[in-house]
């Protein structure tokens, strides 16, 4: 149609709409941008990308899987340091922007399992801060378990491992501990990866009073892979749980092979059985040719009070870096 036969108040109108059309786009993208956030294809229900991704890697080398709090209007990150062999601890304001880090639980020489330090889980507990983390050597895992008073300064809570690999599907290695505090119940709830030392196979789960002492789930393990669903058909494991409400979320990587992994989420009621996976998983997938490209590892979420932030480690060749997810609002779309 011939825009001059399309009558003046009609044309205004247009243009007035285009003008409001624009400016909200460019309002929409300014707020994505102040939030560290891009849309990406990589990514579905509601998750988006941080567009400055990486946060943390870079010089320091290998960076993974972490374990985070948020206290006092900041966030505090225990991450494992593959040069270092050990556990450090990184601060931020913004989850985005993070302190030069400080190596906080380190190898230790007079031990036969403690090689190399790294996937740790961190509750602030009544009594303190707690350290559950995976000690390696002579190709096997163990966890350990650590304290401190101020998330800094770390004392190992003994010379032996407090979960060590016994079961048949266990293989030859425990590790990436996840634990909460039940104040209720008054115990400890830990959720943790069996099988292979070259990533594991399964999620465990085990109870403990104190910490150190704990009972495996009869029934473990308690989440396996699906076989049906071809990104998650090979191994699930380095899980993240989260009680909101009256369930129990399952932040998770799932293998499609060894050497490709993603992001699901499940939920539970309990948290050990009836688990019900996201009906768009995966939620955080590899963006082709950039940082994280062949794999993303290790989620570990907050919710901050209007949206959930999510950490992970993201792999391309033989590098992995710490990145960030965002979704808006804490309905996560079940």
């Amino acid at each position: 149609m011939n825009p001059l036969l399309i009558p003046t108040h009609t044309r205004m109108k247009l243009r007035a709409f285009v003008r409001f059309t624009a400016a909200a786009a460019l309002i929409v993208t300014a707020a994505q941008i102040a939030l560290g956030q891009t849309h990406s294809a990589n990514t579905s229900a509601g998750w988006v990308k941080s567009e400055a991704n990486p946060v943390l890697g870079g010089n320091l080398g290998t960076c993974f899987d972490v374990a985070l709090l948020r206290e006092g209007g900041a966030y505090r990150m225990w991450f494992s340091w593959r040069p270092q062999k050990a556990v450090a601890l990184s601060e931020s304001t913004d989850g985005i922007h993070w302190s030069t880090p400080k190596i906080v639980l380190g190898p230790n020489p007079g031990s036969d399992w403690e090689a190399d330090i790294n996937r740790p889980s961190v509750v602030h507990a009544p009594d303190g801060y707690h350290m559950w983390y995976t000690g390696q050597a002579r190709e096997h895992s163990w966890i350990g378990h650590a304290t401190s008073s101020d998330g800094i300064t770390w004392s190992r809570a003994g010379e032996k491992p407090v979960l060590s690999a016994e079961s048949k599907w266990e293989k030859v290695a425990v590790m990436c501990p996840d634990v909460m505090w039940d104040a209720e119940a008054k115990e400890y709830r830990m959720w943790y990866s069996g099988g292979e030392q070259y990533e594991p196979d399964a999620i465990g789960y085990a109870t403990s009073p104190d910490g150190n002492h704990w009972q495996k789930h009869p029934n473990n393990p308690v989440f396996k892979a699906d076989p049906a669903k071809p990104w998650e058909q090979h191994k699930v494991t380095a899980c993240q749980v989260v009680k909101r409400a009256d369930w129990f979320y399952m932040f998770y990587i799932g293998f499609r092979d060894v050497d490709h992994a993603q992001i699901g989420i499940a939920r539970s009621r309990d948290g050990i059985s009836g688990w019900e996976r996201h009906p768009a998983n995966p939620i955080i997938s590899p963006t082709p040719n950039a940082w994280d490209h062949d794999a993303c590892y290790k989620p570990y979420a907050i919710f901050a009070g209007k949206r959930w932030l999510l950490w992970y480690n993201g792999r391309h060749g033989s590098v992995e870096q710490i990145g960030l997810a965002t979704h808006q609002g804490e309905d996560l779309g079940f």
